[in-house]
């Protein structure tokens, strides 16, 4: 896998705290992760971590591991790889 070019993301970069970490290792979605574009692992990361209340955290990152378990889908938006 070639190294992802971040220079063009406009958002602030969020680091990937370790609860996430873990959730991809565990369900083994590390590389489908890594595969996504920059801005939607940034855009993943700072929606589940803008999350108020602990509930809404693990919906968010139960929402992110389906969708990338799926492959095609963004946000609850049809997403193809390379389009």
């Amino acid at each position: 896998m070639s190294e992802q070019d971040w220079s063009n993301l406009k958002r602030p970069r969020y680091p990937m705290p370790d609860d996430v970490r873990h959730a991809l290792d565990q369900h083994g979605l590390m590389q489908k992760y890594q595969e996504r574009p920059p801005y939607q692992q940034n855009d993943y990361i700072g929606w589940i971590n803008r999350a108020k209340r602990s509930a809404t955290r693990q919906k968010r990152l139960g929402q992110m591991l389906a969708e990338l378990e799926l492959g095609d889908v963004y946000m609850k938006m049809d997403w193809k790889p390379g389009g």
